[in-house]
């Protein structure tokens, strides 16, 4: 998938630990970590936004995207 979590560099730059992060949004550590790993097909803007406060972030700060090829290939079999 082109979409790259990046949250473990931003923990790493404010010096938090994801329990910490979990804890201070009122979100499970298991759905953080299912989100950190890339596991999770999807985030709600509520649950982005308030990780994005927590961090004093931008939501772009937490996501990368990097195009290859074979993710081309795959997108064309889908259409």
């Amino acid at each position: 998938m082109p979409v790259k979590i990046t949250l473990d560099s931003v923990l790493a730059k404010r010096g938090m630990t994801g329990k910490e992060l979990a804890e201070r949004m009122g979100l499970s550590e298991t759905q953080l970590s299912l989100f950190r790993s890339g596991k999770v097909r999807g985030i709600r803007f509520a649950t982005l936004a308030r990780m994005c406060a927590v961090l004093k972030c931008a939501p772009g700060d937490l996501l990368d995207y990097e195009l290859d090829e074979s993710d081309l290939a795959e997108q064309a079999s889908q259409d």
